[in-house]
């Protein structure tokens, strides 16, 4: 898995290629939300879609080159789908910090935007 991957640049080509090195079966979804993002910003006349999807998939590219992470990762939304109530309210919270963790490494505040240097 990811390790030797490095974090690419935060690019739809870059994340796309990166994605088919360290997780191939996410490429349908990076497609689909690819097109609905940019369908998005074309009926808005505004790039915040494309800029949230950039960001939501450099965090996941963060993630899945981390092999413990990732695992955690999947381990807890398991839980977060087929706990009870309270295991779930854990669960999300692990998995709040997990991506609060990733925003972080990237640099990436409210949702989308880089961080000002």
């Amino acid at each position: 898995m990811g390790e030797a991957t490095p974090q690419p640049p935060a690019t739809v080509t870059e994340l796309r290629q990166a994605i088919g090195q360290i997780a191939p079966a996410a490429l349908p979804a990076f497609t689909r939300e690819l097109d609905q993002a940019a369908d998005q910003s074309r009926q808005g006349s505004d790039i915040s879609p494309l800029r949230r999807f950039v960001a939501q998939w450099s965090v996941y590219v963060h993630i899945q080159r981390q092999p413990d992470a990732a695992a955690r990762l999947r381990e807890l939304e398991e839980v977060a789908a087929t706990g009870d109530a309270a295991q779930a309210r854990q669960a999300a919270s692990g998995i709040g910090r997990i991506l609060d963790e990733a925003h972080a490494a990237l640099g990436i505040c409210d949702g989308y935007r880089p961080r000002p240097p």
